[in-house]
């Protein structure tokens, strides 16, 4: 199960629009060929709520329904509520695992626990809603009180579930306790269906996830490029490469040349970039460098592995060569495994063009930055700046000149500042003052350029902002730095 779009999304800073999560649902199930996807929070937001209403409406039509799953809560019901609005018909139902949580965080005894369980698994049997149960910090509950995870799982086989998923919260395992661990609960419960959700805190995860399997479980929870809260999730490409070259007697059918796709469509659209010495997906863990190893490969394929590029995608690279070139806009995004309609296809073409007149050319590398900045439109524009001028002399402070339009009023104003765009930031500034109106503060400004890319490249700006202690990012695109970070900041104004 692939858990990008629900836990992936506790990545500090990330948040998917609805339109990047049905993208992704879509390459998860059809492209990368995961068995299910975990897509949301339930109660989270009205946003989020859209989102995976129209995940649903797509599965339904593509037969997938089933394979979309939604975190709910003991909350008397008000969980199986909200999935019945979204459309849903899986639950993961969250609840303690380890009786130090349920003991200081919930204050109740298990037989308490237990019974509110009950209830809303029959409440959602009633409604036709799968049953699966998430046991939250299960792998402190196994180091500290097995005998209330063994009387959980008594209790669990009375019920009616479909998988129980097992997670190492806060990635405290060694791969001795997960093979320990899991292996006992396997050969205890033979009729429950074991799923193994591991987090990556000491770079474990998959380690953990193959002694999982070599142990028995029957499912595992994966992230792409290992998003997650804190130090992430076991890693999706990783996980898979070990499966497949090291456990010969497990089969799956994941897609493994689609891996390298998601994998940056997922960092376009989260502005997370992937390490470049990242296993599997990373930009430098197919490019030879050293001549030794260029001569090598010539000889012989002495400086081959089991790992080639070809199986995912990707080809080996030498750091003297460049490989670029024009293509068509549509099969490029086929090359990226991407479907857009047609309303989205024209957006991106549009931009492609606009682009196309300050930049000689675009390469399928500047592609996921272009799709990214037409997805992350689904807002109503009620702010639009116009018009500005930036000055940059040299002994001189940088200016700007600003016209700003606000709900259909136009305002201008002028100020200087350290750089052009803290100029711009500053004429925005005393226009919202004068209106009353409140800026969020400026966190982090962060800019990046395709890979390979020369000095007209595409620079995508992402900027974070905190307004009221919430933090929020936006992303601008363009070949003028300054002008992608005005745009990130336009999207800001019509956010707030």
């Amino acid at each position: 199960m692939d858990t990008t779009l629900r836990d992936g999304e506790q990545t500090s800073g990330v948040s998917f629009s609805a339109s990047e999560k049905l993208t992704l649902a879509k390459l998860l199930l059809e492209e990368l060929k995961v068995d299910r996807i975990e897509v949301a929070s339930a109660r989270v937001s009205e946003g989020e709520l859209q989102a995976v209403q129209q995940i649903t409406e797509w599965a339904k039509v593509h037969n997938y329904l089933d394979k979309i799953e939604v975190l709910t809560f003991v909350d008397g019901g008000v969980s199986l509520d909200w999935m019945e609005k979204a459309g849903a018909i899986s639950q993961n139902l969250l609840t303690k695992g380890s009786l130090n949580h349920l003991t200081h965080q919930l204050k109740k005894t298990p037989e308490q626990h237990f019974a509110e369980i009950a209830e809303i698994f029959k409440a959602a049997s009633e409604k036709g809603i799968i049953n699966n149960i998430y046991l939250e910090d299960w792998s402190n509950g196994m180091r500290n009180s097995k005998e209330y995870v063994f009387q959980f799982l008594d209790f669990l086989t009375t019920q009616p579930i479909k998988r129980v998923l097992l997670p190492d919260t806060l990635g405290i395992l060694t791969h001795t306790e997960t093979s320990e661990f899991i292996s006992e609960i396997v050969q205890k419960y033979p009729q429950l269906h074991i799923d193994f959700h591991g987090h990556n805190d000491y770079d474990l995860g998959v380690a953990n996830v193959m002694e999982a399997i070599k142990a028995g479980c029957h499912g595992l929870h994966l992230t792409i490029n290992g998003m997650g809260e804190r130090a992430g999730n076991a890693p999706m490409a990783s996980a898979i490469a070990v499966i497949n070259d090291f456990l010969p007697d497990v089969k799956i059918n994941l897609n493994e040349k689609a891996l390298y796709k998601v994998s940056k469509l997922v960092s376009a659209f989260t502005g997370i970039s992937i390490p470049a010495n990242k296993p599997i997906v990373g930009d430098n863990v197919f490019t030879q460098t050293a001549g030794i190893h260029a001569d090598g490969d010539s000889k012989k394929n002495l400086y081959f592995s089991d790992l080639m590029p070809e199986r995912f995608g990707r080809k080996r690279k030498y750091a003297l060569g460049k490989m670029s070139g024009k293509a068509n806009i549509q099969k490029n995004l086929q090359e990226l495994g991407l479907t857009l309609n047609d309303d989205e296809l024209k957006k991106v073409t549009a931009r492609i063009i606009e682009l196309g007149d300050k930049k000689e050319r675009v390469t399928k590398d500047d592609l996921p930055y272009i799709i990214s900045d037409v997805l992350d439109t689904d807002y109503q524009q009620k702010v639009f700046v116009k018009s500005y001028v930036l000055t940059h002399s040299k002994g001189l402070r940088p200016s700007t000149t600003l016209s700003l339009e606000i709900d259909g009023k136009t305002f201008e104003e002028n100020a200087s500042g350290d750089g052009q765009y803290d100029a711009f930031m500053n004429a925005l500034r005393k226009i919202y003052k004068a209106q009353n109106l409140v800026l969020p503060r400026l966190t982090d400004y962060a800019v990046r350029i395709p890979p390979g890319s020369a000095s007209d490249a595409l620079c995508e700006t992402v900027i974070t902002w905190d307004l009221d202690g919430k933090e929020f990012t936006s992303r601008g695109l363009d070949s003028d730095q300054t002008v992608s970070a005005i745009k990130a900041t336009e999207k800001m104004l019509n956010l707030i």
